[in-house]
């Protein structure tokens, strides 16, 4: 089973019938009120945030959320090492090159996100819906609107879209941060990669050269 249903899973198993009320009720502004009736388990909760796309293995600040309300650190706990884990899995080639970008815009574009947003071509009913989400949130509200144009850009979504836009809205000083953070992205993997493929004579290079016969 996948790692993250398995956590789901082990969250659910965990909880009391009180903890999973709590739960549902901190869920209202997200699943609708048919759908939270239906819910008798965490699973049945976890499921719906999933098809709801409001949790997934990569987007799991939602989870921590809820964790962090019941106040249950060993869960949290639980969170910590699947997040740790999954870093791991991820080589380096198979890491998001989005992800630092998406990092450094949310720490510094701020209330001009919507404006970002509306030239990566993302809707107004989306920004709209965005803010609903997180009302009180402006680092999310960012994040949120990144995702949704990743979401619809899929294989294409690249870095470079992203400082052209940024560029497009003035906003050049987070342009060069996004380029200069890429930049030492590439470094770091040319340096793995190179430190990888060393020839095993360089480990003996303080031994004396042979002399030629």
């Amino acid at each position: 089973m996948d790692p993250f249903l398995v956590l789901l899973h082990s969250v659910s198993a965990s909880l009391s019938s009180g903890e999973l009320t709590e739960l549902k009720f901190l869920c209202q502004g997200r699943v609708g009120k048919r759908k939270l009736e239906r819910v008798q388990s965490g699973v049945d909760l976890f499921s719906v945030l999933l098809e709801q796309n409001e949790l997934d293995p990569h987007h799991t600040e939602l989870l921590r959320e809820l964790l962090t309300s019941l106040r249950r650190q060993d869960l949290l706990r639980r969170l910590d090492d699947f997040e740790a884990g999954a870093v791991s899995r991820a080589a380096p080639a198979e890491q998001d090159p989005c992800a630092s970008a998406f990092d450094i815009i949310c720490d510094h574009v701020g209330k001009d996100w919507r404006r970002l947003a509306r030239q990566l071509k993302v809707s107004d009913s989306k920004i709209d819906a965005i803010e609903l989400k997180y009302p009180r949130n402006l680092t999310e509200q960012v994040r949120e609107s990144l995702r949704v144009w990743k979401s619809s850009r899929r294989e294409d979504a690249a870095v470079s879209q992203l400082v052209e836009a940024l560029r497009a809205c003035r906003l050049n000083l987070v342009a060069d941060h996004v380029e200069e953070a890429q930049q030492a992205r590439g470094l770091q993997s040319e340096s793995e990669s190179a430190s990888g493929s060393v020839s095993p004579v360089s480990w003996g290079s303080d031994a004396p050269a042979s002399r030629a016969c």
